[in-house]
């Protein structure tokens, strides 16, 4: 992981800790540790900016990055939007997926958002914790933020089909969490959102999408190197991962 440098970061009025362990929710049978940066109400959108661009992420007000004990596994990722290759099936879905309207609504609690958010999770990712969010825990995960940070609703007709988070960077956009109808057969919405993400990056001038971390060892990760090229935070430096077995984490 990247090192902070106060000669070259404006950080001097923060601080950061290490959280105590426990279980990886990655891979199995593992112990995890977080460095956390605070005080949160310190970083703003300028600062988080240089955060996410060595190794931080945040959920809801907390900015964190992965310092586990003999464990490197976690790769924060980036896609350098300008060269994107998109492959067939990612083609299709943009045409499959035209048709959703995009919209922007107030970071603020809807029902509908939140009734899609327990079905998500139910079906995608059932026994994991978050399946049982009640609505205020859905509120301090997705809707508290101290950063520039908008909610887009996609629809299809009068259907919601997905809602996305994504913070506004100084060089690109972070996607924070997305999540979608699961119960429709033969869609690939977070394909599509994604490469939508990607194509607002570019709108804006901006050059990177960040897409948090991969492990390579974890299957629900593997989605983010079908995206191509890729790069990620190694050894300090951000780098395009041609060999994604090379890392052998």
């Amino acid at each position: 992981m990247a090192h902070l440098n106060d000669s070259d970061l404006p950080f001097s009025l923060l601080q950061f800790y290490a959280t105590s362990p426990y279980p990886c929710s990655y891979l199995p049978g593992r112990m995890a540790r977080s460095q956390v940066a605070t005080p949160t109400h310190l970083i703003n959108a300028s600062v988080y900016s240089q955060l996410v661009r060595v190794g931080f992420r945040r959920s809801g007000v907390f900015t964190y990055r992965p310092q586990c004990d003999r464990c490197n596994a976690c790769v924060p990722v980036r896609l350098p939007v300008a060269r994107l290759q998109l492959d067939r099936s990612q083609r299709r879905s943009l045409k499959k997926h035209g048709n959703l309207a995009a919209r922007e609504l107030p970071l603020a609690f809807f029902e509908p958002h939140y009734e899609l958010y327990a079905r998500y999770q139910a079906t995608r990712h059932a026994g994991g914790g978050m399946d049982e969010d009640s609505h205020e825990q859905y509120a301090h995960f997705l809707l508290q933020s101290h950063v520039d940070t908008r909610l887009i609703e996609f629809s299809e007709g009068d259907e919601l089909r997905m809602v996305s988070l994504i913070d506004f960077l100084e060089d690109g956009l972070s996607s924070v969490y997305t999540f979608f109808d699961p119960e429709i057969p033969g869609v690939s919405f977070g394909t599509y959102n994604i490469l939508w993400q990607a194509q607002q990056c570019a709108a804006l001038g901006l050059p990177y999408l960040y897409l948090g971390y991969w492990i390579r060892n974890s299957r629900k990760m593997a989605y983010k190197t079908r995206f191509r090229p890729i790069e990620g935070l190694i050894d300090g430096e951000w780098q395009e991962i041609v060999d994604i077995d090379a890392l052998g984490y």
